[in-house]
């Protein structure tokens, strides 16, 4: 019964917490600058001189709640304050807000999930993040084309630890944040093709990893064990 309560209180207080950071984005136009990184830009230079706090927040957020890629903030953010500030501003929100999702989708399970993650998506990510776990997982927070934040929150219906999720996003993650910032800083320029060529090996690097994933994890297992 204390359980039980205790759960419906975390319910009520999780609701009223995403309410208002969602009633806040709204009132200060965060959703209708999140279009491009030039606006969202200037939405955070208004904020000035708690920018860096505001962007801090907005990436965090970003995560949790609002259906806005963290590469796009975090171009933003390179060209308000360069390469590095904002590349390690970026990488502690989506690694505090990895690790929010994770937690919340652990303690409130699948009714949570289902609130934020389409039954569809649910079904085509959950299965593989459970037989695949950490070879999927890295994987798929290192390139680019998959959606990151949603499978954090998938990944607390499983069996996964705390610890192994928390080093798995803190190593993964940052790359492709990496990437936005140093183009969005100006720092970095991929041209068109070179986009598609990263594509294109990216893909060709998963799909051998899922397919032979569990082999070289056992030999890389068999060797550091001798």
């Amino acid at each position: 019964m204390e359980t039980k309560r205790s759960k419906l209180l975390l319910w009520g207080l999780t609701i009223a917490i995403l309410g208002g950071c969602v009633w806040a984005l709204y009132a200060t136009g965060f959703f209708q600058a999140a279009g491009s990184p030039e606006r969202l830009g200037e939405y955070i230079a208004r904020s000035a001189p708690w920018s860096h706090l505001t962007y801090f927040m907005v990436q965090l957020l970003s995560v949790v709640i609002a259906p806005i890629p963290s590469n796009i903030t975090a171009a933003a953010g390179a060209y308000l304050f360069g390469l590095w500030p904002s590349f390690l501003l970026t990488w502690g929100a989506v690694t505090a807000g990895s690790v929010i999702v994770f937690a919340l989708a652990r303690l409130l399970g699948k009714q949570f999930v289902s609130r934020f993650v389409n039954e569809k998506l649910s079904e085509r990510y959950l299965d593989l993040i459970r037989r695949k776990r950490d070879t999927f997982l890295a994987l798929a927070f290192l390139f680019p084309f998959f959606p990151d934040d949603l499978l954090c929150i998938l990944a607390g219906l499983t069996d996964i630890s705390f610890k192994r999720f928390f080093l798995l996003t803190m190593l993964c993650r940052p790359w492709g944040l990496l990437v936005a910032c140093a183009v969005g800083s100006s720092t970095l320029y991929v041209p068109l093709w070179g986009m598609a060529l990263l594509g294109v090996a990216g893909v060709a690097v998963f799909l051998l990893a899922m397919r032979y994933g569990d082999r070289l994890e056992r030999a890389v297992m068999e060797r550091l064990g001798r």
